[in-house]
C-alpha cells in the first residue's frame, strides 16, 4: 500500500518557459493565489511567485504538479513555510 503522506515530497523542479509560463514538482500545497501572486509551499521552501495575470493550466496535488501561466516577474524562495493564516491553505477553503 502507498503512503499517502509522501506523495508529493519528491524532489523540487521549477521549469521556465519564456516568462510566460512555470511548470513545477515538489509542490506540497497552494496556500494563496490569486492574478499578480502565488505562494507554494515545496520541498524546498515556501515559494512566492509574482508576476501578472497568473492562471493554474493544471494543477495535480496527488503529485504536487503545478503548471501557470501569466506574465511572470519574480521567484523568491524562503525557508518559512507560507502562510496558511487561520482558514488553512486555499484549497482547504475550497473544497469545505
Amino acid at each position: 500500500m502507498e503512503d499517502k503522506s509522501s506523495t508529493n515530497q519528491g524532489p523540487h523542479k521549477l521549469l521556465i518557459q519564456g516568462r510566460k509560463s512555470a511548470e513545477l514538482t515538489g509542490v506540497r500545497e497552494v496556500v494563496s493565489f490569486d492574478a499578480k501572486e502565488v505562494i507554494l509551499n515545496t520541498t524546498m521552501g515556501a515559494l512566492v511567485i509574482r508576476g501578472n495575470d497568473f492562471f493554474v493550466r493544471r494543477l495535480t496535488v496527488e503529485k504536487g504538479e503545478v503548471e501557470l501561466e501569466g506574465q511572470i516577474d519574480s521567484f523568491i524562495y524562503t525557508d518559512k513555510p507560507g502562510r496558511t493564516g487561520e482558514n488553512g491553505s486555499l484549497l482547504k477553503r475550497l473544497f469545505r
